[in-house]
């Protein structure tokens, strides 16, 4: 097993990071600021709005693919953690290994078993 990240991942991970930051979430109220100063300056031309709404724009879609790929990764961990986890009990139940592989209607089946399950339990049958 590979513990060397690509340089992708090593990027996403530090980007998404760093752009949860106070300082960072600082510098993207300042550029704010600055534009907004600025706007006497070009009389609000459409080249004024165009420049905050291009660069918005452009740092959003780019954000959101790299804040997903660290969400699925940290996602697939710990889904095997969990695997992990209900593999090692004995008593557990494995069909519960892979869950989130399963479509809608039978995952909804499995919820509803352990929801009659848990009022049992509470003696609310």
């Amino acid at each position: 097993m590979s513990h060397d990240p690509s340089l992708f991942t090593r990027f996403a991970k530090a980007t998404s990071h760093y752009a949860g930051t106070p300082v960072v979430f600082g510098v993207a109220v300042l550029a704010i600021v600055v534009w907004a100063i600025t706007g006497p300056i070009f009389q609000y031309s459409d080249t004024w709005q165009l420049v905050i709404n291009t660069g918005t724009t452009i740092i959003t879609f780019l954000m959101v693919f790299l804040i997903q790929n660290t969400q699925n990764r940290d996602s697939q961990a710990v889904q095997v953690k969990l695997d992990e986890l209900i593999k090692s009990h004995g008593k557990a139940d494995d069909k519960l290994l892979d869950l989130e592989e399963l479509e809608e209607e039978d995952m909804k089946k499995l919820r509803d078993e352990y929801q009659r399950l848990a009022k049992k339990k509470r003696g609310e049958d």
